[in-house]
């Protein structure tokens, strides 16, 4: 019976999803649709870097300086090894872009779900509250909105490192590109839950809840939350783009993560140290892939902002 009923449900979901405007819409934009098989092929790369690689670029033992800076497999001097070539650490570039996809993701997806709990939370309690409370989250949006990701990096970093010890160093990298993305990115879903709360607390289904004696806590979480989702899920694909972008640029700075783990920032950083020299490939290849990544899922932002949103659609 409990399998009868678990079939019927997904059956249902998927005929309630093919009958959707997201889905027609979907079926109306080749642009949508290359993008979303671009992104799922970026990410499943990404996700399968354990497998798919030819190396693992954070065993030395598996690194040859000797194969420094090979040029791609399809050049004349190229290694058929190493199908995108090697970079000054003698790291297969192809197996070093996958982990790096992978890093990058996982910091990027980390920061927004970060943004995504605190912005939400603030923005229903301003929303809901009104009042004192309203005022002081939006006068801190306001004051956040002036603070840029790269300034919020320098200052989390110099604040940890004085303030953890020199054997907790190994993670501070992640936790600065972590904490300066999320500090940075929070505001505009707090910004818009609370736009959206102020129109749903005045709602006749959230009046009678407060009529019956329902707690606050309550109504927020069971009544006006799911109703104020579709934005946010709209929000937070377009900040993963951002949070990539983010990441890279921290890493090419050096704020990010350090040059011996590889990440698509890092590899731009290595490489336009030797793109004058001949060593192009260093630096375009995982240029190229970090541009596909970001336009690929903002693309897929802009699908879905179209399709919860038709009246936006130019």
């Amino acid at each position: 019976m409990n399998t009868q009923k678990s079939r019927e449900s997904r059956e249902g979901f998927w005929k309630r999803f093919f009958d959707s405007p997201a889905w027609w819409s979907l079926k109306a934009s080749r642009t949508a649709q290359i993008a979303l098989v671009t992104g799922i092929l970026l990410i499943a790369l990404a996700l399968g870097a354990p497998v798919l690689s030819t190396q693992n670029p954070f065993d030395l033992a598996t690194i040859d300086i000797s194969f420094a800076n090979l040029p791609p497999s399809w050049t004349e001097e190229g290694d058929p090894a190493f199908l995108f070539g090697t970079d000054d650490q003698g790291r297969d570039l192809w197996s070093a872009m996958l982990y790096g996809m992978r890093l990058s993701l996982a910091i990027s997806v980390a920061a927004v779900a970060l943004s995504i709990l605190l912005g939400v939370s603030l923005g229903l309690l301003a929303g809901f509250a009104g009042g004192w409370t309203e005022s002081i989250i939006m006068r801190i949006c306001d004051i956040m909105l002036s603070f840029p990701a790269i300034l919020l990096a320098l200052l989390i970093d110099g604040i940890l490192r004085a303030a953890l010890p020199p054997g907790e160093h190994t993670m501070l990298p992640y936790m600065v590109l972590v904490a300066a993305i999320t500090l940075s990115g929070w505001v505009p879903y707090a910004r818009t839950v609370r736009s959206m709360t102020l129109v749903e607390r005045n709602r006749e289904y959230v009046l009678s809840a407060r009529v019956i004696g329902v707690k606050r806590p309550v109504i927020l979480w069971r009544h006006i939350l799911p109703n104020v989702l579709g934005p946010v899920f709209v929000l937070a694909t377009l900040h993963v783009a951002t949070a990539i972008l983010t990441e890279a640029t921290l890493s090419f700075l050096g704020v990010g993560v350090p040059p011996t783990t590889p990440s698509l920032g890092t590899l731009i950083r290595i490489g336009s140290d030797f793109l004058f020299s001949g060593e192009w490939w260093i630096t375009i290849i995982p240029g190229a892939a970090l541009v596909a990544l970001i336009l690929s899922v903002n693309l897929v932002g802009d699908w879905l902002r179209d399709a919860f949103n038709p009246a936006l659609t130019n």
